[in-house]
């Protein structure tokens, strides 16, 4: 008898100890329920500390999720779904905070004080290449040539076979290309911009006085004195009677112009296969001025570029009359040019983007 009562007191007191857990989980449940709901205008600093109260490694609602553990079974539905909604609206709330907050903020943040002194902004310089290009372009200009233009990538006629270099010629090994496709009529990258020369022939109307300038391309290692990309301007000028010696006075203005008036030139014959006769051009030495020195290796000149009458191959192919019409062509590397201009010894400056090295060129704009 003894021992049934002792039971019968277990299990009230057992149903007893949770019926008063349950009290005690619903009244924290509830009570942090209203405390979330009537919170409102925190600092971001308040939002934090309510933050880890609530969520932390210690907060209380983690705290009772601890506690949740050691719920009875039957109860475990019923408080699970309970903790979950605490959790989400803390989490909601808290979120809903830092935005006001953050608004808040936004709002209040103080207008620009516009008589402060602004930010030094570290302008850029012109590259030497393009400051020698436009240079060469504006003195050319005023000897009353214009400006043409073509692709950089073009076929195999208008880059050799039109400037007399017929297949399997040996003067194509002269050049060496990178080719884009093969076939009867190869594309590639053009290794001089003669063939924006081909297509003016091609289209404009007689006479012709036009400069080419472009970026080319070919196939060499890169070393201080030669670069797989470079830059070069072109000029050709066509019309009834123009001879040699046309040829060699717009090129001695031309140096005079661009290497300063006391300036001489000489030419050597030389050979290209799209002009006959052709020469290469040396200018005295613009820092010793002929007596000879490091730059000019001490002959006191220096080449700057080739030239030579348009052969009538050249003419014809393109339907221009070579018993009516005569005319010349030059071309120069840009990067020679600016080489000679500011003593730059080392072609593989003007593509490093190495700004000590373009900021010396600042004062050239």
């Amino acid at each position: 008898m003894v021992c049934r009562r002792k039971s019968l007191y277990l299990q009230v007191e057992t149903k007893c100890l949770i019926e008063k857990n349950k009290i005690d989980m619903r009244e924290k449940i509830e009570a942090l329920m209203a405390e979330i709901a009537g919170l409102k205008n925190l600092k971001e600093q308040e939002i934090e500390a309510l933050r880890v109260r609530l969520l932390g490694k210690k907060g209380e609602i983690t705290a009772l999720f601890d506690e949740f553990r050691t719920v009875a079974p039957e109860m475990k539905r019923e408080f699970g779904q309970k903790l979950n909604v605490l959790k989400q609206a803390a989490t909601s709330k808290i979120e809903e905070l830092k935005s006001s907050a953050e608004s808040e903020a936004a709002q209040n943040k103080p207008a620009v004080d516009c008589s402060l002194p602004g930010d030094i902004v570290d302008l850029g310089s012109r590259h030497p290449v393009s400051i020698v290009r436009e240079e060469i372009i504006k003195i050319f200009r005023k000897f009353g040539y214009d400006v043409a233009e073509g692709p950089e990538i073009e076929d195999d006629y208008h880059v050799f076979e039109a400037l007399n270099f017929p297949p399997e010629h040996p003067a194509r090994d002269m050049q060496d290309t990178f080719f884009v496709t093969s076939g009867k009529n190869p594309v590639l990258l053009r290794t001089h911009t003669s063939s924006v020369q081909v297509r003016a022939m091609e289209k404009l109307p007689l006479p012709i006085r036009i400069v080419c300038p472009g970026r080319v391309f070919r196939n060499e290692a890169i070393s201080a004195r030669a670069h797989c990309i470079f830059h070069q301007v072109e000029g050709l000028y066509i019309d009834e009677g123009v001879t040699f010696a046309d040829m060699k006075q717009a090129i001695l203005l031309f140096a005079r112009e661009m290497f300063g008036p006391e300036t001489k030139i000489r030419m050597r014959p030389s050979y290209f296969p799209f002009t006959e006769p052709s020469a290469e051009v040396d200018v005295s030495c613009n820092i010793c001025h002929g007596k000879g020195c490091n730059v000019c290796k001490g002959t006191g000149w220096l080449e700057i570029l080739g030239c030579g009458m348009v052969d009538p191959n050249v003419l014809e192919a393109s339907g221009i009359d070579s018993k009516k019409y005569s005319g010349f062509a030059f071309g120069m590397g840009v990067e020679r040019i600016a080489m000679l201009k500011w003593q730059v010894k080392d072609l593989r400056h003007y593509f490093e983007n190495d700004l000590r090295f373009l900021k010396e060129f600042e004062t050239s704009i």
